[in-house]
């Protein structure tokens, strides 16, 4: 134990702490309490929730709906913190962002719908912090200074970052399996190996929720389908998958490779599959609309969710 650690627990025996750091601490501890489509597991800081599907499969949309509500007082339904989304897709829409949030906001406006608070809009957008990396050695970068970064922001704005969102967390990677291979042949004092950038990854990560404690939600990318095997060792190669724990099924028969190195994967503590369906409602409610399912693969529920994503928003079609 180091000294700063030592002198906050002396302080806790003591109990010389504010009602304002008391209420603090205990709302750092407090399950989130999102609505759906992230209403069926709760989760906390410390938490690892990974979005994984196909593109498309509104795995982004899930995301902003979930910071709109992190952003948002907690009189308008938010949780009344900041977000910090770092963009490794370099594909955020923030005007659609900007769209679902007035959404949000007129909710609470008018009878007419039309109206909403511009100081609160201001408030809300301010309260959501983005960052855009275009490689693994500037995403690294980035984690290396975000202590720094949500410390200033939280002298501004007088409430703590609680939700780090990564879009999309496998982006980089076979950019980093072709550098490698470049790398090797080059003979590079910079080689770039997938494991090792994971693990600074990771390493990086842990550091920072040590200071600063977050739930972490991440998107990645993936093919369904085992697409390496042919048809003269499918048999054989059944076998193997079955052995594998790189390629992983759900209930239903649907399988994707995965490719993250192992020290992602065990460092994921929930994960939800998103894929798309083919059941379309036939009414007026639906028109110009996406359908998709969600299941949670860890843990594992046993009922998937059916999500509608409108130019509203993200439902829960019911």
């Amino acid at each position: 134990m180091n000294k700063k650690e030592r002198e906050e627990t002396e302080k806790w025996i003591r109990g010389d702490e504010s009602a304002g750091e008391m209420l603090s601490r205990v709302s750092s501890v407090r399950p989130f309490l999102f609505p759906p489509p992230l209403h069926r597991v709760p989760l906390r800081v410390g938490n690892v929730l990974e979005l994984v599907g196909p593109s498309p499969s509104a795995k982004t949309h899930v995301l902003i709906h979930a910071a709109i509500t992190s952003i948002l007082p907690k009189h308008y339904g938010g949780l009344d913190h900041l977000v910090l989304f770092l963009d490794l897709d370099c594909r955020f829409d923030i005007t659609r962002f900007s769209q679902l949030l007035i959404h949000r906001l007129t909710e609470h406006g008018d009878a007419t719908g039309r109206d909403y608070d511009k100081t609160l809009y201001d408030l809300c957008m301010a309260r959501f912090l983005y960052a855009r990396c275009s490689d693994s050695f500037e995403f690294l970068q980035t984690l290396r200074t975000l202590h720094c970064r949500l410390e200033k922001e939280k002298e501004v704005h007088g409430v703590g970052v609680h939700l780090l969102m990564i879009d999309s967390i496998g982006a980089f990677h076979w950019m980093d399996r072709a550098s490698m291979f470049l790398s090797q042949r080059e003979n590079s004092k910079k080689k770039l190996f997938l494991q090792t950038v994971s693990e600074a990854v990771v390493q990086n990560i842990r550091k920072l929720l040590q200071v600063h404690p977050m739930l972490i939600i991440a998107t990645k990318s993936v093919i369904f389908g085992n697409r390496y095997s042919t048809a003269s060792n499918e048999v054989k190669g059944n076998m193997e998958e079955r052995r594998s724990k790189n390629v992983t099924r759900n209930h239903q028969n649907f399988q994707y490779r995965e490719y993250m190195p192992s020290v992602w994967q065990s460092f994921v503590t929930h994960r939800i599959l998103l894929r798309s369906s083919d059941e379309h409602p036939v009414t007026t409610n639906y028109q110009n609309s996406s359908f998709y399912l969600l299941e949670w693969l860890l843990p594992r529920l046993s009922f998937p969710d059916k999500i509608v994503v409108k130019d509203v928003g993200v439902f829960v079609d019911s």
